[in-house]
């Protein structure tokens, strides 16, 4: 017997829609008995891999899709059958996000609009897809009877099916009436979903109140948004049999289409960084040259015995990357900084007494690797300063090494667009982030939702401690004040099961993807709020998992501090001061570091800190170095 599945779900990165996180659904889904599940969020695959990973820890098959919107407003729930398909999928929303932000003149920030697509580029992009005609509410098979005409002749007729909902809304019986005789019109069989937002019962409420902060303002306001019935949870699939009595075909074709979307994104999806084994000359031998050379000018004719030591260091290190296959690793990074000296010229100019400082500078366990001081990845001689390799580059490796490259803010500006022109827009991305909500933002929000006094949520909320939105109903009980009545307990439940939700996407502080094969057709990829930039759909963790390099391009706003101070002491006293000759034992500076006078000393400045530093008494770099670890 074919059983039902759940083919159209969204979890909470169908953002301020869904109310349940991938892993509660896969979870929720192995205890109904479900076999398969599809993850369909609204125009992206933001939760799609951290789904497809959780899904098969719980013995669930996931199936990846999206509800895609078009441009004439509907909706289609497209589903992956084949790697091609999953490349398309990607693609479309990539189409679908390209003009979803507008910059005003004048500004360097985006209003966001809604990402849509056209009929005409789903149809072109259709190989190694399933169509589905979309939801009860605004699905195209509802909207665009003709639309959907034109996507079952582009589709074909087993690709293609009109899918039927039953949410108990009015006018279920003629809706779905109609769709099966435009099933039928077309020559398509009909499909049934449940249009899923969460996982449990309990979370309809929180999806009612999401819906509410979507549109801006209370649950009585969004009346005719909302899904004011609570029937869009995960049922049993013997119940979604039983829901589709009047056409159980339709459900059981749910579980035979299921059968048919073998693609798991969890397998390897082909990515590669650019490794510069195209070049004429081996990866690692064009890595030796750069570092043999930067070698000889480091260390002079004279400096034999520095010279000799670093040289046998340098010979064991490249031994250690061609044994790990880590040459193109090393170039990549150097070809970024090689950006960022390009990029450093713009912003300071020829004339700038900033002219001679580095761009960036590496930091953590990489200034252990005498690679990356030659190549300028560092500016840390290992070898002077009896630094270990093995912390950053040993033979147990799981993975890349990780590299921070530090930089003045206005220099890390220029490099991430210098970076996607570089390598092109369809291969280079910054990594997302997602916002999730934390005590204040619960507060706020979930509190104009349920339509409670602003004055009171804003005394909630700075007496809150801002961190963990599933202590707001413990802070409450300390505010001063009746806070007992039913709508006020409806708060502090509905701010315990919104903690942790994703309620936007943003950019990751400095972490970019760049990939040979186009990354558009691994992950989605959408214009970030700022111009010039973009950012792919997965954050760090996703990234991590699908193999992707991520190359840490941070933006230190001490780093600019010190660049300033640089020009105006050259603009006051008439002096360039070179910052690799500062002694690093200066008797006054350690003073002050012992008396905890550090505002504005990167790194020391903390209460914290300073508490720490009037106890150790720190004499030497070393001290230091021990004090901030």
């Amino acid at each position: 017997m074919v059983g039902y599945v759940e083919l159209h779900c969204h979890s909470a990165y169908s953002f301020l829609d869904g109310a349940s996180q991938p892993e509660e659904l896969a979870a929720r889904a192995a205890k109904l008995g479900y076999e398969a599940l599809a993850l369909t969020d609204h125009d992206g695959l933001y939760g799609s891999l951290e789904f497809a990973h959780a899904a098969k820890a719980f013995g669930v098959r996931p199936i990846t899709g999206a509800e895609v919107t078009l441009d004439n407003g509907a909706h289609v729930t497209l589903l992956v059958e084949s790697r091609r398909g999953y490349g398309n999928l990607c693609r479309l929303l990539t189409a679908a996000h390209a003009e979803t932000r507008v910059f005003p003149v004048g500004t360097g920030h985006a209003r966001p609009l809604q990402p849509s697509v056209s009929l005409d580029t789903v149809g072109i992009l259709s190989e190694g897809l399933v169509c589905l005609s979309g939801c009860a509410r605004v699905g195209l098979g509802v909207r665009d009877p003709s639309g959907a005409a034109r996507l079952a002749q582009a589709f074909g007729r087993g690709r293609f099916l009109v899918e039927l909902q039953r949410p108990y809304e009015r006018g279920d019986t003629r809706r779905n009436a109609a769709l099966r005789d435009l099933a039928e019109h077309l020559g398509v069989e009909t499909v049934a979903t449940g249009d899923i937002h969460a996982h449990h019962p309990r979370r309809t409420l929180l999806q009612d109140v999401l819906v509410a902060i979507r549109s801006g303002t209370s649950l009585e306001g969004c009346e005719p948004e909302r899904r004011g019935n609570r029937e869009g949870f995960l049922r049993p699939p013997e119940e979604m049999l039983e829901r589709f009595s009047f056409d159980r075909a339709a459900a059981e074709r749910s579980g035979e289409l299921a059968r048919r979307l073998e693609f798991d994104l969890t397998e390897e999806l082909g990515y590669r960084y650019p490794d510069f084994s195209e070049g004429q000359e081996p990866a690692i031998r064009q890595l030796a040259e750069i570092c043999n050379h930067a070698l000889d000018k480091r260390y002079g004719p004279s400096d034999t015995v520095s010279q000799g030591r670093s040289r046998a260091r340098l010979e064991d290190e490249l031994k250690l990357i061609e044994e790990l296959g880590l040459a193109g690793f090393f170039l990549l990074h150097h070809e970024v900084l090689e950006l960022a000296r390009e990029a450093a010229l713009q912003v300071r100019g020829r004339d700038s007494p900033r002219h001679f400082l580095p761009p960036g500078r590496g930091r953590g366990s990489s200034v252990g690797s005498i690679v990356c001081y030659l190549t300028g990845l560092s500016h840390v001689d290992p070898v002077a300063n009896g630094l270990s390799l093995g912390r950053f580059l040993n033979r147990e490796l799981a993975s890349v090494p990780d590299i921070d490259l530090d930089f003045p803010r206005d220099i890390r500006e220029k490099l991430i667009i210098a970076v996607t022109e570089r390598y092109g827009r369809e291969h280079a991305a910054l990594v997302a982030s997602f916002a999730t909500y934390r005590s204040r933002g619960a507060i706020r929000d979930v509190g104009k939702a349920l339509g409670l006094p602003y004055a009171e949520l804003e005394r909630l909320a700075r007496l809150s401690d801002g961190w963990d939105a599933r202590r707001i109903g413990e802070e409450l009980e300390k505010l001063p004040g009746t806070h007992d009545s039913k709508r006020w307990r409806a708060f502090a439940w509905l701010t315990s099961e919104i903690a942790g939700l994703p309620r936007h996407v943003s950019q990751h502080p400095g972490g970019m993807i760049v990939s040979t094969r186009p990354l558009i057709e691994l992950v989605p990829v959408q214009p970030a709020a700022m111009a010039g930039r973009q950012l792919c759909q997965w954050d760090k963790d996703s990234c991590a998992d699908a193999g992707f390099l991520k190359i840490d391009l941070l933006g230190l706003g001490m780093l600019s501090a010190v660049e300033d101070c640089v020009e105006q002491i050259a603009r006051v006293h008439d002096e360039v001061i070179d910052l690799s000759r500062i002694p690093f034992d200066d008797e006054e500076v350690f003073a002050d570091i012992q008396r905890a006078d550090t505002v504005g000393a990167f790194q020391i400045e903390s209460r914290a800190q300073m508490q720490s530093l009037l106890r150790t008494k720190p004499e030497n770099l070393d001290d230091l170095t021990v004090q901030v670890a």
